[in-house]
């Protein structure tokens, strides 16, 4: 079974690259934002949990996160391996990964952050932003404020993967072919 990480900065091409890789690999892909969003929209208890802290504008606690996380993984136990979209952002949360998977018989096998400047970042999240309706990319002030979370909480995974030697870093710049060529070597080569 193979189970991939992969994270970067918002407008890295996460979700773009993701489609692609569990095509390829026949992964089940876990984006945090669709189970969040499932989750409320069916008001299932976890996302009743969750919408109190949501509507008190705090974040959702790692417990809750990690619930609905290993619902879904629970929902495929025949898959041939995951895509973790968004999960883990926190140091807490890779270690709540790290400890739920080998109760399933198996591990992370890989993170791969999507890499690029945040200029170049900033600009792809403003363009997209024209069209998706998503009005936290349209906003530059909080597009740079979601840079500054990562930076804090997220970017430390890549100190606690490095020491598991499951770090890979891919350039994230390129057309959408080369990113995914960059992507498919490194996963060919675990």
């Amino acid at each position: 079974m193979i189970n991939i990480v992969l994270f970067g900065k918002p407008g890295a091409g996460k979700g773009t690259q993701a489609e692609f890789l569990k095509e390829k690999y026949k992964l089940t892909h876990l984006s945090t934002g669709d189970i969040f969003r499932f989750n409320l929209k069916n008001d299932t208890d976890l996302g009743k949990k969750a919408r109190v802290f949501m509507d008190n504008g705090e974040l959702v606690p790692c417990e809750v996160t990690t619930a609905m996380l290993i619902d879904e993984v629970n929902k495929n136990p025949n898959t041939q391996g995951f895509l973790f979209d968004g999960y883990p952002r926190t140091l807490d949360q890779a270690e709540a990964l790290d400890k739920f998977l080998p109760t399933i018989g198996t591990s992370v096998t890989a993170t791969i952050a999507l890499e690029a400047d945040d200029e170049i970042l900033v600009a792809r999240l403003l363009e997209r932003g024209k069209t998706s309706g998503r009005v936290d990319d349209q906003d530059e002030e909080k597009i740079r404020v979601r840079y500054q979370e990562y930076n804090e909480k997220t970017a430390p995974l890549i100190g606690y993967y490095k020491e598991q030697n499951k770090f890979h870093a891919v350039n994230g710049i390129g057309t959408i072919e080369e990113i995914t060529e960059r992507l498919t070597s490194v996963i060919d080569n675990l």
